[in-house]
């Protein structure tokens, strides 16, 4: 019988020990450091700190709501008094730009968008000049346009052909109408002026996430010690799916855009986020006015703030360098000028309490009537996420504000999920597969899944504040 032995020699391997050279031995440990075990730490280092940027929503003080349908709606109260806009003709009437038609008279943003607010009798202030208004009439056959004729009320500064119809300080905002007068025994105005409220609307957007892991590697036990004495890595890769997919989440609610594309051949819809509803119709604070380099960055926005009858108590959320910049302004500016930095300063986002402030790590200080409590925003740092994108900051009125059709009482931001009879879209998390317990599926591996149906509302964004 022939037969074929096995090596005498581990296989044909070189053993264990004695590896180095006799000459060079100092400790039995030069021989077998192959059955050592290593000396290992299994603390998984958090070399970048805590990098979750969710919470930002929560901590301004967005509620969650449900919501039934495609989109959701919501009405803002419009401005009480009204301006009129449009363009001097002559010394004694002025044009009112209502229609598309090419005139040549008006130009610019908005030209079209251009009611008529004054009516016959009506006083307006231009310039700081009083006129009131004898007639108006159409501008020609069958146009929308109007003229509005006047009668200057005292003295006045002659305005001249072309000149905008607007005050000195709000150019644009066309002309004050400031009341009216009427002769003895005259009847009662034909017109009135109808209140309104503004409809807005914000789509839902829908967001997914996966995450996957094979049955060989859901037994494999690793070095690392991912939480709770948990070794295998497939644990971590999972939570940290599920973090990037809460933080893509929440950024998709502060950067999105209520627009739709097409991808694969399906309409994919977007929704306003909270730096798009600012920069649509809030107060962009830009290049010196955000640099807050010296009392005047924050006085100008604070005129602003007036202007808009915002609330009188701000969160500033902003990058380090801004934070930096302000902390400098409060030292050396309203140090300064006996302005204080405590005292006589609202903290009722704090419940009153000045220390609670301090414990969630604001700075607080007071300037013209307003308090404002300024936090460093890690999202804006994150050289892999917003950093180095022109965004610094946001200031957020610490407030709720009234909706005109109901009067209630709502907060400026609202987190909206799509929920109904017990289901919600907030944050659906589904396994599919036939391992670790889960047997919905063929495959030897375990798939997470995420979702989210989402949307944030920005009441009032005229009173916040964006730092570009």
């Amino acid at each position: 019988m022939a037969f074929t032995p096995p090596p005498l020699n581990n296989a044909g391997k070189a053993a264990g020990f004695k590896q180095l050279d006799p000459a060079k031995y100092t400790s039995l440990g030069d021989f077998i450091d192959q059955v050592n075990k290593p000396d290992n730490r299994d603390l998984l280092v958090k070399t970048y700190g805590n990098q979750g940027i969710t919470g930002f929503l929560k901590m301004t003080g967005a509620v969650k709501a449900n919501g039934t349908s495609d989109q959701v709606q919501y009405w803002e109260e419009s401005r009480l008094h009204l301006r009129q806009k449009g363009e001097w003709i002559d010394a004694t009437s002025f044009f009112i730009d209502k229609d598309a038609n090419t005139d040549g008279t008006i130009s610019g943003a908005g030209e079209f968008d251009n009611a008529t607010v004054v009516r016959v009798n009506d006083v307006i202030l231009h310039k700081g000049d009083r006129y009131v208004v004898t007639a108006i009439s159409t501008a020609s056959a069958g146009d929308a346009d109007v003229v509005a004729t006047v009668a200057a009320l005292g003295t006045v500064t002659t305005p001249s052909a072309g000149d905008a119809l607007e005050s000195a300080a709000a150019a644009a905002d066309g002309a004050a109408v400031i009341g009216n007068l009427h002769a003895q025994g005259s009847d009662q105005p034909s017109e009135f002026i109808e209140s309104n409220v503004i409809l807005r609307t914000n789509p839902y957007m829908i967001l997914k996430e996966t995450f996957k892991v094979s049955g060989s590697q859901a037994t494999n036990i690793g070095w690392i010690n991912v939480g709770n004495g948990d070794y295998r890595w497939y644990v971590k890769g999972e939570m940290d799916t599920r973090q990037r997919f809460l933080d893509k989440r929440e950024m998709m609610m502060l950067l999105g855009k209520n627009n739709s594309v097409t991808v694969g051949g399906k309409s994919v819809q977007g929704s306003e986020g909270y730096f798009s509803a600012i920069e649509d119709r809030g107060i962009v604070a830009s290049a010196g006015d955000s640099d807050f380099s010296t009392l005047s960055d924050i006085d100008a926005i604070i005129t602003e703030l007036d202007k808009q009858g915002a609330a009188p108590e701000y969160a500033i959320y902003a990058n380090t360098a801004t934070m930096l910049a302000l902390d400098d302004m409060v030292a050396e500016g309203l140090s300064a000028t006996g302005a204080t930095t405590t005292g006589a300063q609202a903290f009722g986002a704090f419940q009153n309490d000045p220390q609670a402030a301090v414990r969630l790590g604001f700075s607080s200080f007071r300037r013209g009537g307003y308090t404002f409590h300024s936090k460093s925003w890690k999202l804006l740092n994150d050289p892999t996420l917003l950093a180095g994108h022109g965004f610094k900051g946001v200031m957020i009125p610490l407030t709720t504000v009234v909706d005109p059709k109901s009067g209630n009482r709502a907060a400026a931001l609202e987190m909206n999920y799509k929920a109904a009879n017990g289901y919600s879209r907030e944050m659906e998390h589904w396994m599919t597969g036939s391992i670790l317990g889960v047997t919905n599926a063929n495959s030897d591996s375990l798939q997470f899944n995420y979702r989210s149906e989402c949307n944030l509302v920005t009441r009032a964004a005229n009173q916040h504040v964006l730092l570009k």
